[in-house]
């Protein structure tokens, strides 16, 4: 088991099959393309490969503001649904934790979807407080 960053086309496509069953509107012609748009705005994306196959996804940034200082965010963190609950979630989390650490951050930060509880259980087991409310207006 190895936590690397996805950089080469290879790795990014390898990536795709277990983004989409958290981003199921995602389409895999436009996959590579929409990733590097987002690398070039700071985004990672990391993967969790066991047996030359990806169990698990995050991508994130690094940023800054007022009300955190420098925190890394996580966009995107899922567990491929066939193998969850084996620990491949605690990896790749503690993998950020340690990335948000080594680059001074401090905090690490994510939204999830009120509907997602068995991520919010994972959450909270791995000691993250739910500090307040996203408010999103479709535009």
């Amino acid at each position: 088991m190895s936590i690397q960053v996805a950089e080469s086309d290879s790795q990014i496509l390898e990536c795709f099959s277990v983004l989409s069953q958290l981003r199921p509107h995602i389409k895999q012609e436009s996959f590579l393309e929409q990733v590097r748009r987002q690398q070039q705005n700071g985004h990672r994306m990391i993967y969790l490969e066991e047996n030359h196959q990806a169990k698990a996804v995050a991508i994130f940034c690094i940023s800054e503001n007022f009300a955190c200082g420098l925190f890394l965010h996580v966009y995107d963190l899922v567990v491929d649904a066939t193998v969850r609950s084996q620990g491949y979630g605690h990896h790749i989390f503690e993998w950020l934790v340690n990335y948000a650490k080594l680059h001074g951050c401090k905090e690490l930060s994510l939204d999830s979807g009120v509907q997602r509880f068995d991520a919010h259980r994972f959450y909270i087991r791995h000691q993250m407080n739910i500090s307040g409310h996203h408010f999103s207006l479709p535009l």
